[in-house]
């Protein structure tokens, strides 16, 4: 599997990459010859996009490299890395261009189109527009972020051709000409994609929340388990594309043996692999009373009521009421707003001022996950 995307990736990088550096070629030399400032950044534009692809590949080659002692999870975060310095090198085209732009403003220089010319830049927005078709839909196929980013660009970068068409359209029927004017509104589109691409790749290094739809998913799978309650604290890590390691508590009854807590663990690793490919790494316990009575219940909900009557306790699990210790442990979510050790001085005020016949154990948790 992961050699056949890696194949997938490289091959449409090497499409793109044809493409790109012949639609450079055929703009540049429009460009030059008629003296049109906005079919030259265009060029620019393609090429950028060219060596954006020259940098997946690497990216791409280097991320698949097999785990070692150094870097036991694999090396696939350098496909972030290289799509961080896509980003800079499109963020470069785009400052640049705009600087370019103004000094035609400020020195104006009237363009001179063919046919010719305008035949070129037409077809280069078809050629355009299905590239980056064909790129995005590669790139959903194997979860590439780089290849969605390329075919969105390459989407864009058909409009922004189109723009130059209709620029040069007007200024053949009318003598005005718009050409610096619409580079600088290029060059202000590729500085916004640049910037957007290095702002969720920095996301990816520094470490995004996981997907909703993938938490949720999981936990549904775990609970369905028979003798798991309920399935806390799901932390996923992400090492690179389709590389996702993650950890969990289980609720479970305090009454099992440890062989049956062993052979629920197991499945859980595997189930969780097999439907989500998720490799499920660390599972916890969280143990729940099996002897609760009726004022046990009304205790433990009474307490959650407490706790999360403030904003910022978001949900409490992982409740027990040891009865010989007289002693009562949870799990409190915090939200980003309040600091834990404020949290805990204002919970633990709370509670041992209400219920001072038990001592209280309380362990915050960050929202990592829904």
């Amino acid at each position: 599997m992961e050699k056949s995307r890696e194949k997938i990736i490289i091959q449409t990088s090497i499409i793109g990459i044809v493409a790109n550096v012949f639609l450079a070629a055929f703009k540049a030399f429009v460009g030059l010859v008629s003296n049109s400032i906005a079919v030259t950044l265009d060029a620019v534009n393609n090429l950028s996009d060219a060596i954006s692809s020259v940098i997946t590949i690497v990216g791409t080659k280097l991320a698949a490299k097999k785990p070692d002692k150094k870097h036991p999870l694999g090396y696939g975060r350098i496909e972030y890395m290289s799509a961080a310095i896509v980003s800079g090198i499109v963020l470069y085209a785009g400052i640049t261009s705009c600087v370019e732009s103004i000094k035609k403003i400020i020195h104006p220089e009237k363009p001179d189109y063919n046919t010719v010319s305008l035949v070129i830049i037409a077809v280069a927005v078809l050629v355009k527009i299905v590239l980056g078709k064909f790129v995005k839909s590669r790139g959903e196929k194997v979860n590439s972020g780089s290849l969605i980013a390329s075919g969105s660009d390459a989407m864009f970068d058909a409009v922004l051709s189109a723009s130059v068409l209709a620029t040069a359209i007007i200024f053949v029927v009318t003598g005005v000409s718009l050409e610096a004017f619409v580079g600088i509104v290029i060059s202000a589109f590729i500085v916004k994609a640049g910037i957007e691409m290095m702002r969720d790749t920095m996301n990816e290094i520094l470490g995004a929340r996981a997907d909703k739809a993938l938490t949720d998913k999981i936990k549904a799978l775990l609970k369905e388990i028979p003798g798991v309650r309920g399935a806390y604290d799901l932390v996923i890590y992400n090492y690179g594309p389709d590389k996702n390691y993650a950890s969990v508590h289980l609720e479970l009854p305090d009454n099992m043996p440890v062989n049956e807590v062993d052979r629920i663990t197991r499945k859980a690793e595997a189930l969780v692999y097999s439907e989500t490919g998720v490799f499920l790494v660390g599972v916890g316990v969280y143990s729940y009373n099996t002897d609760e009575t009726s004022e046990d219940f009304a205790l433990m909900n009474k307490i959650k009521s407490t706790v999360t009557a403030y904003e910022w306790a978001l949900s409490v699990h992982g409740f027990y009421i040891d009865k010989e210790e007289m002693m009562i442990r949870f799990d409190v979510v915090l939200s980003f707003d309040i600091k834990a050790s404020e949290a805990l001085k204002i919970l633990y005020g709370k509670l041992c001022e209400e219920y001072p016949e038990y001592k209280f154990v309380i362990a915050p948790d960050v929202y990592v996950s829904d």
